[in-house]
C-alpha cells in the first residue's frame, strides 16, 4: 500500500525507518572474494601490465639479429611478408647490443636500465600475433579476441581473483593524457559483471585530485556522505528485489561504494610525494615514470591487476625516424622501468607480482617504403610486424635469466617454440594459479574463457 500510495514517498519513509540500524557493511563490496579458487598453488598475487603500445621493435631491444648490419641496404635473402604497407631492403639497428647479467642475454643500449634485472627477466622472443593492425592486434593482446567484445585479461583476473583491498579498485589502468587506440576497450569487463572493468587514471596530472576526479566531496561531510549511500543502497536493492538479479544495477551500487572508500585509501595510494627523495630519483621524472611508482604503491596494497601504458594514441608506432623516436620512448620508459623492478625486490613482493613488458606486435627489419600520407616520404623507419616480435616476463614465479623460442635470422618470422597470444595467457594465467581451459563464465549459451578454445602454456617460463 506504501508503495503504491503518494508516489511512493510513504515506502521511502519506511525504508527509512526500518534500516537506521544498518551499517556499511551492508553493502560492502563483494569483489573481495574471488568467483573461482585458483587451480594451482602459486607466489603470484598481482599483475603489473607495462604496455608499449605502438608496437616497439624487437630487433632494436631485445633480440638482436647482426644479419641486419650485414645486409643493410640489400634485398632481404627471402621474400618480404606482407604486411600493412609496402617494405623494401633490410634496415640495420641504429642501437648498439651489450650481454647482461650472469645469464648473458644481450639488451640493447635503449633499455640499460632495464638490462640491469636480466637475471630475472625471461625474453620471449617468439611472440606472434593475427594481423599487422593496431585495433585488433590490441584487442587481442589485452582480451583474446581481436573482434568482438570480450572480457580483458584484467577482468578475467579480478573476476577469478577477486581484491585483497575493498578500498581500492582491483583493476587501474593507466595512460598519460589520454586514451590508447582502442580506448576503454583495451580493459572492459565485456559480458563479465560491470565491477571487473578497470578504473581508468590519466597519470599527466601530478596532484591526486588531477588523477582522480572527484576524489574529495567539496558540499558534503563523510558522516553525511555515508547516511546517504546507506539509504540510496537500501532503495536500491528494494528496487532489485522486484526485478530480479541485474548484474549493472549491483556494478553500480558496488561502484558507489568503492567510490566512497577511496576517498582516504586511494589519496594515499595515488600521492607519490609520500615516497621519499631518494625513490622517486631513482624513477625519474615524468608521467610513466610517476604512474610506475603508483603501480608498485597499489600492488602493495592488494590491487590485483595494473596496465601501464606508454602514452595516448600509440607511441612506439615509428614507421619513419625510428632512430629518434624509438630513442626518446624508451627514455620515457627505461630507467622507471628498472626502477619499478628494484623497488619491488626491494619491499620483497616481486616474487608475488608478476610483471609483463610488449607491445600488440613487433616491427619489420625491412625498411617501410614511402607511401603518400604515412610516412612523409622517409625511408628510415620500420612497418608493423605481427609474424615475429618480443615479449617478457619477470617475477611472480617466472623463470629469469632465459630467452625462450626465436625468430629466423632477420628477426621477421617466430621459427622455433613459437608462442602466439593466446599461449601467452594462458602461461599469465598458470602463473597465477588457473588452469585456462578452467576459467570460465557462462554467457550466451556456452562457456567462454580468455583463451576462447586456443592456447597453451609455455612451460619453459616457469620457474
Amino acid at each position: 500500500m506504501l508503495r503504491d500510495c503518494g508516489v511512493g514517498f510513504g515506502s521511502l519513509a519506511l525504508f527509512d525507518l526500518v534500516g537506521r540500524e544498518a551499517s556499511a557493511a551492508d553493502s560492502a563490496s563483494t569483489l573481495a572474494i574471488g568467483a573461482v579458487p585458483i587451480h594451482y598453488p602459486t607466489k603470484a598475487k598481482h599483475v603489473i601490465h607495462l604496455f608499449m603500445n605502438g608496437g616497439p621493435s624487437q630487433v632494436d631491444t631485445f633480440d638482436p639479429k647482426p644479419e641486419l648490419a650485414r645486409l643493410n641496404g640489400k634485398s632481404a635473402p627471402m621474400e618480404n611478408l606482407k604486411t600493412e604497407r609496402p617494405t623494401g631492403a633490410v634496415l640495420a639497428s641504429p642501437y648498439k647490443f651489450q650481454n647482461y647479467g650472469e645469464c648473458g642475454l644481450p639488451v640493447s643500449e635503449l633499455f640499460s636500465h632495464t638490462a640491469q634485472h636480466m637475471d630475472d627477466i625471461c625474453v620471449i622472443r617468439s611472440m606472434h600475433a593475427d594481423v599487422p593492425n593496431h585495433e585488433p592486434s590490441l584487442m587481442l593482446m589485452n582480451t583474446g579476441e581481436s573482434r568482438l567484445v570480450r572480457p580483458s585479461m584484467g577482468s578475467w583476473l579480478t573476476y577469478g581473483l577477486g581484491s585483497e583491498n575493498e578500498n581500492l579498485p582491483a583493476f587501474v589502468a593507466m595512460c598519460p593524457g589520454g586514451y590508447p587506440i582502442k580506448e576503454s576497450q583495451n580493459w572492459q569487463n565485456g559480458f563479465l559483471p560491470g565491477k571487473y572493468q578497470a578504473t581508468y587514471v590519466d597519470t599527466a596530472g601530478e596532484r591526486v585530485e588531477q588523477l582522480i576526479d572527484h576524489i574529495q566531496s567539496r558540499g558534503v561531510a563523510p558522516h553525511d556522505q555515508r547516511e546517504q549511500l546507506d539509504l540510496l543502497a537500501r532503495l536500491n536493492r528494494a528496487h532489485a528485489a522486484h526485478r530480479g538479479a541485474d548484474a549493472k544495477l549491483e556494478s553500480r551500487i558496488e561502484s558507489f561504494e568503492l567510490a566512497y572508500r577511496m576517498q582516504s585509501e586511494a589519496a594515499d595510494a595515488f600521492d607519490v610525494s609520500r615516497e621519499t627523495a631518494q625513490t622517486r630519483l631513482l624513477y625519474g621524472g615524468g608521467a610513466f615514470a610517476r604512474q610506475a611508482l603508483i603501480a608498485r604503491r597499489l600492488v602493495e596494497r592488494g590491487v590485483r591487476f595494473v596496465q601501464l601504458y606508454t602514452g595516448a594514441g600509440q607511441p612506439w608506432d615509428d614507421h619513419d625516424d625510428l632512430e629518434v623516436r624509438h630513442r626518446k620512448n624508451a627514455e620515457t620508459v627505461d630507467r622507471a622501468i628498472g626502477a619499478l623492478l628494484t623497488d619491488l625486490k626491494r619491499i620483497g613482493i616481486l616474487d608475488e607480482t608478476l610483471v609483463m613488458w610488449g607491445g600488440e606486435f613487433g616491427r619489420t627489419p625491412v625498411v617501410e617504403m614511402p607511401k603518400e600520407g604515412s610516412n612523409q616520404g622517409k625511408m628510415n623507419g620500420r612497418d608493423h610486424n605481427h609474424y615475429g616480435f618480443t615479449c617478457w616476463l619477470a617475477g611472480g614465479g617466472v623463470k629469469g635469466g632465459q630467452a625462450v623460442g626465436a625468430t629466423d635470422e632477420l628477426g621477421f618470422k617466430a621459427v622455433e617454440n613459437r608462442v602466439h597470444v593466446h599461449d601467452l595467457h594462458a602461461t599469465v594465467l598458470r602463473l597465477m594459479g588457473y588452469d585456462h581451459k578452467r576459467l570460465t563464465y557462462p554467457y550466451a549459451g556456452r562457456d567462454f574463457r580468455l583463451t576462447d578454445v586456443h592456447g597453451r602454456v609455455v612451460d619453459e617460463v616457469l620457474a
